[in-house]
């Protein structure tokens, strides 16, 4: 693992929100801005982890959530709690939170959910794909090499999540796509953390060979090619 930050995060939540991306929050039933105040704060503060804002190991505050929020203790407090029970976020016994460090053991685990789910996903997505789609996917695999131009970790976790994402609410399956987004939330940070040190982060390769099955109506290469894109990555971080 590269060497972290362990500096505990009390502001800076709503700092970069250039990186976030509406496509991988969960789509609002109701106007943002009558949103309760706890579910403001999980929504921006679980997509600032799923893209890997916040480095693996680094300490969360209840009063530094509040602060950056501009929320009262009870709403950071709330939020917090659904996203320690989603694995975002982990709690130690004497009560201090902070974004998780994965063992290789997790690793495997979430790279072996990516495989099982995400093919399926994509399989059940290809009747559906139609050519603007595809066009849609293939205009967002451009944001992502020019992010492995730019070293941009967080642009490239964003824009990789943006393309899987899009590609996935084909398949009509919901359930199915709420656990895939479970995973991509609790590999986040360690996410961010390997496309930082690697010289150059792969995806925009894998995503063309998903784009040419997809063009092509290859259910079998397709879900070859999106198990060998989503599991590469994470693999690369086994020691």
């Amino acid at each position: 693992m590269a060497p972290h930050s362990t500096a505990t995060t009390l502001l800076d939540f709503e700092g970069r929100c250039d990186h976030t991306s509406s496509m991988i929050r969960p789509r609002p039933t109701q106007p943002e801005a009558i949103l309760p105040a706890h579910e403001q704060v999980y929504r921006t503060l679980r997509t600032r982890i799923m893209h890997g804002e916040i480095e693996p190991g680094e300490t969360l505050t209840l009063r530094g959530v509040a602060a950056a929020h501009n929320v009262s203790m009870t709403p950071a407090r709330e939020a917090v709690r659904r996203l320690v029970a989603e694995g975002a976020l982990k709690m130690s016994q004497s009560g201090r939170v902070s974004t998780p460090e994965l063992s290789n053991e997790r690793i495997e685990e979430l790279a072996a959910l990516r495989a099982l789910l995400e093919p399926e996903l994509a399989a059940r997505a290809l009747p559906r794909a139609h050519a603007a789609l595809i066009e849609r996917m293939s205009v967002i695999n451009t944001t992502v090499d020019q992010m492995i131009v730019k070293a941009d970790s967080i642009g490239y976790v964003r824009a990789n999540l943006e393309f899987h994402r899009l590609l996935y609410l084909r398949a009509q399956a919901p359930a199915m796509l709420a656990l895939t987004e479970t995973v991509w939330l609790q590999a986040g940070p360690t996410m961010r953390a390997l496309y930082k040190r690697l010289r150059r982060p792969q995806g925009g390769e894998h995503h063309r060979a998903i784009l040419a099955c997809l063009r092509a109506g290859d259910e079998p290469g397709l879900r070859v090619a999106v198990r060998a894109d989503v599991t590469n990555g994470l693999r690369m971080l086994l020691t």
